[in-house]
């Protein structure tokens, strides 16, 4: 795949990404993260850059763990669904071919009767 170079700014220093993805795409993450700095900064004006960024990485590392731990868990979930449908199907299955059964015997005893 193509490697795209990518100037972007965040919290006032000027990155060069070299990556795979989209430039656009790099760039609304740069400015993802310099708004929250910025929020960081505004909101407690003795930090200093590199303090709000550590707490921007923190809480990002923090909303990647939650997301993955969410992503497993539904991992698991839809699994556990698809075994249940699984044993619907089965039980389904011999539910019907049980009705057929008695179908036919009910078929077959009616034929007796009317002999």
């Amino acid at each position: 795949m193509n490697k795209n170079r990518v100037q972007v700014k965040i919290g006032g220093a000027t990155y060069t990404i070299v990556t795979e993805d989209d430039p656009q795409y790099v760039e609304m993450l740069a400015e993802e993260i310099s708004n929250e700095i910025r929020t960081v900064c505004n909101s407690n004006p003795s930090l200093s850059m590199t303090q709000a960024a550590v707490l921007v990485a923190l809480d990002q590392a923090d909303d990647c763990k939650k997301a993955s731990a969410s992503a497993d868990n539904l991992r698991v979930q839809i699994k556990d669904y698809l075994e249940e449908s699984a044993r619907a199907k089965m039980e389904v299955e011999v539910a019907r071919r049980e009705v057929e059964r008695l179908n036919r015997e009910i078929s077959d005893l009616r034929e007796k009767l009317n002999r």
